[in-house]
């Protein structure tokens, strides 16, 4: 018979200026540390308790089986009962069902988290030892401790072209732009990819940092080697209210620099281009979601989101879930529903994914899927994996970046707004362009 997981939470204070960590970017000073940050809170975990890799087209129903099971008889001392707190899993899962990337859960052995601008901290086995506050508290200190300085990377950088040059994407999307017109979908989703080198080595936690610091408004993630800071929330659930944030229509600052106030709105709300895109992934959405909820929000008018690389035409999504057999679905089965929307595939996302296999010819890996977390109440947030990379070794990270394609896309202009998009990573790298 196996051991039951244990869990034990510790509050660990308020966060002040000056204590062990003012926030948790301050704390990520381990090249291991699975993260999922925004503005300073969230989660940190450190070493491994458990994992479970699948692949294949029941990915998140397998994955979400395994979970229930392990934490089926879980014994949590939890005096705080949070979003996050007791046990809790870092996801990853393949933007494919076809992919060869292992999709997985990792839970790890402790999780730092910050919540409302307090501080606590879980300790989980799954050998069958209690843990220990005296322990846990010990633990957190040196898994958050800064380290000696490490030499700076950046001499020795090389951006590569990726799996497709940047003219044969072209011809890529123009292509897509050709089966739009014949009436065959409304909207595709084309990704490309580069690679950056850099002998020095890359330290994976001073991206995260980087990404951190410069990108508050994103979700900052890292689970193994997929880190990214992206700005788009797939699913969010808090008890039985589900949340999702949008985005369709994208303009580079650079584009918008000196043409004064409004100019981002003119341009994105403005557009008919932009507005039928953003439309096409807000029905994605709220069509899928819409079978679990008993109530379902969109706001009418969508808004603008402000980047330090571009801005964005985006959509909030409120749900107040349904009970289903007795149950509210979890953050995982949600995902299943929800994945692949029109913001990353396209529509009809049969017609739109078979095209993307035969013109990205790669296998985008974790690129475009759902990543975040989830514990054993039922709680979670799963964001779509953009803005990001796979670090390859320790020299070298492959970077993605998608466009959506209508019918009145250009390929010159897909081409520069990858650029904009890979610009997160490629500053994170200490790449300049």
């Amino acid at each position: 018979m196996s051991s039951p997981l244990r869990a034990l939470t510790v509050d660990l204070g308020p966060v002040e200026a000056g204590g062990t960590f003012d926030d948790l970017a301050s704390a990520l000073n381990r090249a291991e540390a699975l993260c999922w940050v925004r503005r300073g809170e969230g989660h940190l975990g450190f070493g491994e308790a458990a994992r479970f890799t699948t692949r294949g087209p029941d990915r998140f129903i397998e994955a979400e089986a395994w979970w229930k099971q392990f934490t089926l008889d879980a014994d949590v001392e939890d005096p705080l009962q949070h979003p996050g707190t007791g046990p809790l899993a870092f996801g990853s899962f393949a933007f494919s069902k076809t992919s060869e990337y292992a999709s997985r859960l990792v839970v790890p052995e402790i999780v730092v988290g910050i919540r409302a601008g307090r501080a606590w901290a879980t300790q989980l086995t799954a050998d069958g030892r209690r843990p220990s506050e005296r322990e846990l508290r010990a633990a957190v200190g040196r898994w958050t401790a800064k380290p000696e300085p490490a030499a700076s990377n950046g001499a020795h950088l090389r951006v590569r072209p990726g799996r497709l040059g940047e003219q044969r994407w072209m011809g890529a999307v123009a292509s897509g732009v050709r089966h739009i017109r014949a009436g065959e979908l409304e909207k595709l989703v084309l990704a490309r990819d580069v690679l950056v080198e850099d002998d020095g080595g890359i330290p994976r936690e001073r991206v995260l940092r980087r990404l951190a610091s410069a990108y508050r408004d994103c979700w900052v993630y890292g689970v193994d080697g997929l880190v990214g800071a992206t700005p788009e929330m797939l699913i969010q659930v808090e008890g039985r209210t589900a949340q999702a944030r949008v985005l369709a229509g994208t303009l580079d600052r650079r584009d918008a620099d000196g043409a004064g106030p409004g100019y981002a709105e003119r341009v994105l709300a403005g557009s008919p281009k932009q507005r039928h895109e953003h439309q096409i992934a807000i029905e994605s959405l709220t069509t899928a979601l819409e079978p679990f909820s008993e109530a379902l929000n969109a706001h009418d008018e969508p808004f603008i989101l402000e980047l330090p690389n571009v801005f964005h035409l985006a959509s909030d999504v409120k749900a107040e879930l349904a009970e289903i057999e007795g149950h509210v679905p979890t953050p995982l089965a949600l995902v299943n529903a929800l994945h692949p929307t029109a913001a990353v595939c396209g529509t009809p996302t049969k017609v739109a994914g078979d095209l993307i296999l035969e013109l990205e010819e790669l296998d985008r890996g974790p690129y475009a899927g759902p990543v975040g977390w989830l514990d054993g109440a039922g709680n979670g947030e799963f964001g779509i994996a953009l803005r990001g990379g796979v670090l390859e070794g320790t020299t070298a990270a492959r970077l993605y970046a998608g466009c959506g394609i209508v019918e009145g896309s250009l390929p010159e202009a897909e081409l520069a707004e990858t650029w904009a998009k890979f610009r997160p990573m490629l500053e994170a790298l200490g790449v300049e362009r």
